[in-house]
């Protein structure tokens, strides 16, 4: 399976917890004024990619902790991002996943769309919400804007699960 990227940040210490292989992914309808990645907008843009080349990356360097799949839009790219999530934890990487949606668009996304409901089960962190640049914040942990929500374990408020973590 191929998907349209606009890059790669091989190692990254800034779009989630620990050591990071960053896929930005090409084609974002949402045009967040600000935006710091203006070049994934274009749908047509960036460069087509084998999954399996990537999760080779991944491969090999050892010291990656996990897999960020942010943008461009993600949830564009569903089936192909999913895919490439499966694999990413099947190495034993844990999913971060960015996107300009909010999560309870997203949520009604994935009662249509099983590929959206698939990524959104595989990520273990979604960090949703479109980039306002009134609400910009650089001290905030992942995130550029406060309106910016860290959402653990988003898959389970699919099937209403609910999961509990001592504080």
């Amino acid at each position: 399976m191929e998907i349209r990227i606009a890059g790669i940040v091989p190692e990254s210490v800034v779009d989630g917890p620990g050591i990071r292989f960053v896929v930005f992914v090409q084609g974002c309808p949402h045009g967040c004024p600000g935006c710091h990645n203006p070049d994934t907008h274009d749908f047509m843009g960036g460069e087509l990619r084998r999954i399996s080349s990537l999760i080779r990356q991944i491969e090999n360097r050892p010291m990656i902790t996990g897999l960020t799949i942010s943008g461009g839009e993600p949830f564009c790219q569903a089936g192909a991002c999913g895919e490439l999530a499966r694999e990413a934890k099947a190495l034993g990487k844990d999913v971060v996943v960015y996107s300009g949606y909010i999560f309870e668009e997203l949520k009604e996304m994935a009662e249509r769309n099983r590929d959206v409901r698939t990524l959104l089960t595989l990520a273990d962190i979604l960090i949703d919400g479109p980039y306002l640049q009134e609400q910009r914040d650089l001290n905030l942990p992942f995130r550029g804007s406060a309106n910016q929500r860290i959402i653990k374990n988003p898959g389970c408020f699919l099937s209403h699960r609910v999961e509990k973590h001592a504080i």
